[in-house]
């Protein structure tokens, strides 16, 4: 009987990658140091006897290998017979798309796809982004929020509601003498925080914690990657949620009370220096405890800042308050869950399909169920000179996406979703430069012709794998650190301006500072982190159309609107700024495009922004004098393998 371990691997030829080795990437500006800072893996994570870390050929081929590989097993398990002839030629053209970045994996993808972590261990760590209703918080108790510790470890951004406010009471405690051992990893950490909460939720048992197990700071993390933090960050998690709680019992649990818990899980999980949390909360539109959480200082610096607090939002409903505080502080966001139940595509019929649909993730591009998850791939039609070509593209993008829903994760209720849904996210960045080299109007008919594409390719695709098609396989997701890879712009926001420095941090101990240092680039420490290093890169906008202070809060929205009616069956994500002459707009505008959208937020253009900054507009002549100043470096040789990807899709969330 065949197994997976027994089933040959996917590979593709020496002589294949060979000429790939001395080819010249199309980097963006800080493409390649954002690439060895955060994708490139240690070699010796695959031959013991290899030295340094990753070039981006071997990247490419650690993916596509990997997703191959992941398709091959699925196909020879079930009996369905693999073409390897037909294969090499698709991986081979994915490849170089992916080498030339005309697409790309999410920064999840282009981490962990292809590791043992993921075919030992769990599929979980390639997905972007998940959900989890609270809604049955008083008979799941601890769980639901170990789950979301849980996926927020593994690098998935989560989306989490307010429902399992006032559906029970805060329970004391039994405290016992018993120990409880904490393991050494994150499935330790996870059970440890959902004992301590079921003892809220549910009455059970609360033993001593033993934190002895727990490995000291700074020691390599073997499989996910990054270094440890030593037991201080659990600790004081424990005793956050000891503090919340203690005080309350008898009492009602509160919505407020739902989004500190997971507040304060997230910063554990960041002060972890595991990996990052990426959340957003969804509350009632009326709820104002909720809703004016941030307004505490104090608490907004301790912990509150640890998720993107929405609400649902009611199609006819009065925002005049709401939008007083978008004016005053960027939120909340505005979520119309109806929409995203009843529709794909603006353009299209309503559809009743996905009308399970619970919330969303982070960024507000993906809609989706309780408990599950979602893989966004990206595009760039701005790097393609024809439609043609593009198309090609998509499709290994699609394949990609696809590809991951094959993969279990080591949630039983995920998989459920997984396998009833097949839920992707296929995105393009870039958008506003692709508006300048192939024009506006182009782009949306490019838009609306490729999405029937994407849904003959599923069908194609499903058939073949004997899987359903994607309930959903659009979206606009925000980008980020990926867009940097090529010097996109990231989806369909607008560049700060044509000339910008763009500033990236380091750990001061980085073995790519020496390198950084030696090309010219200005360093200076951090204001706000001790132990990191600034360092500004100075960039020019390719395809440049317009900046951020030269467009307007409505056209902004109106791109938002097109690419939700043409290309997106999730959502766009969407961050859009105004100017002080337009703050008083945003009521109307909420009103003439709730009927349009299925998420939005807004956030004030500051022309000057704080110091430090990681984005600072430029004349051209101080551009010029900047670049005369550096040289662009060609390679980094070094044992410090890259960080990982530290958010769902970016270094931190547009929104």
């Amino acid at each position: 009987m065949r197994t997976i371990e027994n089933i040959r691997r996917f590979k593709l030829s020496d002589t294949f990658i060979e000429p790939y080795k001395t080819e010249e990437v199309p980097w963006g500006p800080i493409g390649y140091i954002t690439y060895k800072r955060t994708y490139s893996r240690r070699l010796s994570e695959f031959d013991p006897q290899a030295t340094g870390t990753e070039e981006w050929h071997q990247t490419c081929r650690r993916v596509i290998e990997g997703m191959f590989n992941v398709q091959k097993q699925h196909v020879i398990m079930l009996g369905l017979g693999w073409n390897d002839h037909k294969a090499q030629r698709t991986a081979k053209d994915a490849y170089d798309r992916l080498f030339n970045l005309k697409w790309t994996p999410p920064g999840r993808g282009l981490w962990m796809m292809g590791t043992k972590f993921v075919e030992e261990k769990t599929g979980a760590a390639l997905f972007n982004c998940a959900f989890r209703s609270t809604k049955e918080l008083s008979t799941k108790g601890g769980y639901l929020f170990a789950w979301m510790m849980d996926a927020l470890m593994l690098g998935v951004g989560v989306g989490f509601d307010t429902l399992g406010a006032n559906t029970f009471t805060i329970k004391e405690p039994e405290y016992t003498s018993d120990t409880l051992v904490i393991d050494d990893s994150r499935e330790g950490w996870v059970n440890s925080v959902h004992t301590l909460l079921d003892g809220f939720f549910l009455g059970t048992k609360i033993p001593k914690f033993d934190y002895t197990a727990i490995r000291p700071p700074g020691s390599k993390i073997n499989g996910f990657g990054g270094t440890a933090s030593g037991h201080g960050p659990l600790l004081e998690l424990h005793e956050n949620l000891t503090e919340l709680f203690a005080p309350k019992i008898g009492e009602p649990i509160s919505s407020v009370d739902i989004v500190d818990t997971e507040n304060l899980i997230g910063r554990c999980v960041v002060a972890g220096n595991v990996r990052r949390s990426a959340a957003l909360a969804m509350g009632n539109y009326d709820d104002k405890r909720y809703l004016e959480m941030k307004n505490d200082q104090e608490k907004l610096y301790h912990h509150r800042w640890g998720s993107n607090n929405s609400f649902n939002a009611v199609v006819g409903m009065d925002y005049t308050w709401h939008a007083e505080q978008s004016k005053k502080n960027g939120e909340p966001g505005y979520i119309w869950l109806r929409n995203a139940q009843t529709k794909g595509r603006f353009k299209d019929d309503d559809r009743l399909d996905d009308v399970n649909v619970a919330g969303f993730n982070p960024c507000s591009e993906q809609q989706l169920h309780d408990g599950e998850c979602c893989c966004l791939v990206e595009t760039f039609p701005a790097k393609h000179e024809t439609y043609e070509d593009y198309l090609k593209t998509l499709k290994c993008a699609y394949l990609y996406g696809k590809t991951v829903t094959l993969i279990n994760t080591h949630w039983p209720e995920t998989n459920a979703m997984m396998l009833k849904n097949r839920r992707i996210g296929l995105s393009q960045s870039g958008i506003v430069q692709a508006f300048n080299r192939h024009g506006r109007r182009n782009m949306l008919k490019w838009c609306d012709d490729a999405y029937e594409h994407v849904q003959l390719l599923d069908k194609e695709y499903s058939d073949w794998l004997c899987v359903p098609k994607s309930i959903r396989t659009t979206s606009i997701k925000p980008s980020g650190t990926v867009s940097l890879l090529n010097g996109s712009t990231p989806g369909i926001h607008f560049p700060e301006d044509e000339y910008y420095i763009r500033r990236i941090r380091f750990s001061k101990d980085s073995k790519l500072l020496d390198s950084i240092r030696e090309a010219g680039y200005t360093m200076e420490d951090d204001e706000y982190s001790p132990n990191t290093i600034c360092v500004e890169f100075p960039v020019k906008e390719p395809y440049f159309y317009k900046g951020k202070r030269d467009v307007s809060m409505w056209e902004q929205l109106e791109i938002a609107a097109q690419y939700q009616h043409y290309w997106a069956d999730n959502a766009v994500s969407v961050t859009i700024t105004f100017k002080d002459d337009e703050a008083n707009q945003i009521k109307s505008a909420l009103e003439l495009y709730e009927t349009r959208l299925k998420a939005v937020s807004f956030l004030r253009y500051q022309e000057t922004g704080y110091k430090q900054a990681p984005y600072e507009p430029i004349t051209k002549e101080e551009y010029e004098e900047r670049i005369k100043k550096v040289v662009q470096i060609q390679r980094i040789d070094t044992e410090e393998a890259g960080e990982g990807t530290k958010f769902c899709t970016n270094d931190t969330c547009t929104i």
